[in-house]
């Protein structure tokens, strides 16, 4: 087989050697083939040069870095923004400048998991729970408040535990009485609330349920400041069919999971946080009618499947699901960054993971998923 002039045109692209130093067979001889200018398309192209491989150390250094989550940023910073109170965002996705702590003991309440620092809130929400402490125990109504979560010192997504509570304007208070002994802080990390549901999970248990609990919610549900109170069904259930039910202050109070074992605070935007979003309105009804009852199914206890006879195949299990990008200052308000910053406070740079290792406040056999504080439900 001989080359013609034009296989070895295009050998000499392909090999990147000059046709001069092809040859053709021709009767078993060999002989060169005229050299000849060829146009651009006849240029030698040279083959890219290997790179060396890359050290292990300039890879990691390539590699994008993972940006700190708003849950560290602000999870971990121990004082107030010194800056003017206000609420920034929305409940769930914002901060609070200015922050009040609630002292740990007080006329009538006590603080509770001290370790997690967060009993910070918007001054004019820290004014609410003492109001309401002072006037709980002094109509002998309770015997005073366990408080559990209110906010961060500068708010924003939390550690561990909640969706909400990051503008400073919701707070938890347990539903187990105040003990008439101030608590140590041993005691304040170990202690777990009383639950309040039944063994049927839809009614209360009355062992540990009464007037006391109904009076308490009633009076912060009463207060104009406060929005809402989020309860699990059982507890508004409880309240539709108490002698006092009325429909001025049972409207406020709002069916979601978990919530059995404390109530939950939220109050309404203060006029000075211009940059607070509200959440929607509550109805005119005392939301005692269907929608209690869609909410009653929703966390009865599922029956079990009936005995089948025939062994069905076992099901495909469904691909993982991707985790859900956690949350970065990006995601926040852009006045979050100033509040975050403020009083010479640097924040990391560098992602660092944070864990919260303080007991939950739920009782451990309760601890499931009944004890959710998802923002899936739109009363939160």
């Amino acid at each position: 087989m001989a080359f013609t002039r034009r296989t070895a045109r295009r050998a000499a692209i392909s090999l990147s050697v000059p046709l001069a130093v092809l040859a053709t067979f021709a009767g078993g001889e060999m002989r060169p083939v005229v050299a000849e200018t060829v146009q651009t398309a006849s240029v030698a192209i040279p083959l890219p040069a290997k790179k060396p491989p890359v050290p292990a150390s300039a890879a990691h250094y390539r590699m994008k870095k993972k940006a700190p989550t708003a849950k560290q940023l602000f999870g971990t910073v121990k004082t107030g923004a010194p800056i003017a109170a206000r609420s920034v965002g929305f409940y769930a996705k914002g901060c609070l400048a200015g922050a009040k702590a609630l002292a740990v003991d007080g006329p009538g309440w006590q603080v509770m998991r001290l370790s997690r620092n967060r009993n910070w809130g918007h001054p004019k929400l820290i004014s609410l729970v003492e109001r309401l402490a002072r006037e709980t125990t002094d109509a002998g109504e309770w015997p005073g408040l366990l408080v559990g979560d209110i906010s961060q010192p500068r708010g924003g997504p939390m550690i561990s535990g909640h969706t909400s509570h990051q503008i400073g304007l919701d707070a938890d208070v347990w539903l187990t009485p105040m003990p008439d002994r101030t608590l140590t802080r041993r005691e304040r990390e170990d202690m777990s609330a009383v639950s309040m549901l039944a063994a049927d999970r839809v009614s209360v248990n009355r062992k540990v349920w009464g007037e006391g609990q109904e009076k308490l919610i009633k009076r912060a549900a009463s207060y104009p400041e406060v929005e809402r109170v989020l309860v699990h069904p059982a507890l508004k259930k409880a309240l539709c069919e108490s002698p006092g039910a009325d429909p001025s202050w049972l409207r406020k109070v709002r069916p979601v999971f978990g919530h059995f074992y404390h109530f939950h605070i939220r109050m309404s935007c203060p006029a000075n946080s211009t940059s607070c979003q509200a959440q929607h309105a509550v109805g005119e009804d005392d939301g005692c009618g269907k929608e209690l009852e869609t909410w009653l199914k929703r966390v009865a206890p599922k029956p079990p499947a009936p005995p089948t006879e025939a062994k069905k195949p076992p099901a495909k299990p469904a691909p993982p699901r991707l985790p859900k990008p956690e949350m970065t200052l990006a995601d926040l308000p852009d006045e979050c960054s100033t509040v975050l910053k403020a009083g010479g406070h640097t924040p990391p740079t560098e992602y660092q993971k944070v864990v919260d290792r303080s007991k939950n406040a739920a009782p451990p056999k309760d601890a499931g998923p009944a004890t959710t504080t998802s923002l899936t439900a739109t009363n939160r």
